[in-house]
């Protein structure tokens, strides 16, 4: 059998500090696997400009100049990670036997790379990076994470704990993916439904090799918030049993509200109706921007526009 070409496709965005440095850390990584003859020596790396406002793009196209593995594709607009990332998959799909992802940041250790061909080679189909440990983290990114993926859990779908877009997808799970057609990307989500074997490889998360995080504290709700409603109705249905509650201790309030108004005990209640007037309002408006969650992804799902559109190609 011929040796697996390997594409390790990697998102950018703003990246023109840490991209010169990546690029040679995850060559030398092909580099070692073509010597020990487990990929092919016509694998390469495909890099993801997501509209980005630097250098980026420039820096792309000297590295193609100077080493043709280095591939290229620069989307017309800034369409986020996922849709970076979705692309550079999509683009390397009928280019190779496998893609890894990775972000240009290099805080997932690249060495992983390794133990993710040997699992490849030996039958995996999806082979998902995990973090060893979270101690690196502040302990309020720390408590903040864990709680995600076990509200996540409770939700009702399923995720990969530890696990961001750190992977390697066989061919045939990225012809698998590219049949999930929604525009609200959660890939983290889609993935583990595709099912096929799968295996983890864990590694130690390090620090930025340049640059700055792209995924500040704001950023990161607006995509935890994109995950539950992606694939979950559970909260419209926690909306519903909360209505039913209430239902109920309004009941329970009206009897009481009878027997004080027949039994001569009235007491004015400003204070207890006013209280109560803010605290329904207050779970209305809740209830209202949970369904608009959804109603707003509902819109954007039925226009059925491209998630992407590709502007410049550095491939051949």
């Amino acid at each position: 059998m011929s040796l697996p070409v390997i594409a390790i496709v990697i998102p950018c965005y703003n990246e023109e500090q840490a991209l010169p440095i990546t690029a040679d850390r995850l060559l030398a990584v092909i580099d070692n696997l073509v010597a020990e003859n487990k990929i092919s020596a016509t694998s390469y790396l495909l890099c993801c400009n997501d509209g980005s406002r630097d250098n980026t793009w420039r820096i792309i196209e000297s590295l193609h100049l100077k080493d043709n593995r280095i591939k290229g594709i620069s989307l017309a607009h800034n369409r986020g990670h996922q849709n970076a990332l979705l692309a550079g998959l999509m683009t390397a799909m009928n280019r190779c036997d496998a893609a890894i992802s990775i972000d240009a940041d290099l805080q997932d250790d690249p060495t992983a790379i390794y133990r993710m061909v040997d699992k490849y080679l030996n039958g995996a189909e999806i082979v998902y990076g995990v973090r060893s440990s979270r101690e690196t983290d502040s302990w309020f990114k720390r408590t903040t994470a864990r709680g995600f993926y076990k509200f996540q859990k409770r939700m009702g779908f399923e995720t990969i704990y530890d696990h961001a877009d750190y992977r390697l997808m066989s061919n045939r799970a990225l012809q698998l993916l590219s049949e999930y057609g929604e525009s609200n990307l959660f890939l983290r989500g889609i993935i583990p439904q595709i099912g096929l074997r799968t295996d983890i490889v864990k590694y130690d998360r390090h620090e930025r090799v340049a640059g700055e995080s792209k995924y500040p504290l704001a950023k990161m709700l607006s995509f935890s918030i994109d995950g539950i409603t992606s694939f979950s109705s559970t909260p419209i249905r926690m909306i519903f049993l909360l209505g039913i509650i209430l239902l109920i201790l309004d009941v329970i309030m009206s009897i009481y509200v009878f027997i004080s108004y027949f039994g001569h005990d009235v007491i004015p209640g400003w204070t207890s109706l006013m209280l109560s007037v803010w605290f329904l309002g207050s779970l209305i408006l809740i209830g209202l921007g949970v369904v608009g969650e959804y109603i707003g992804k509902i819109f954007v799902e039925v226009k059925h526009r491209p998630r992407y559109a590709i502007r410049d190609y550095l491939i051949d």
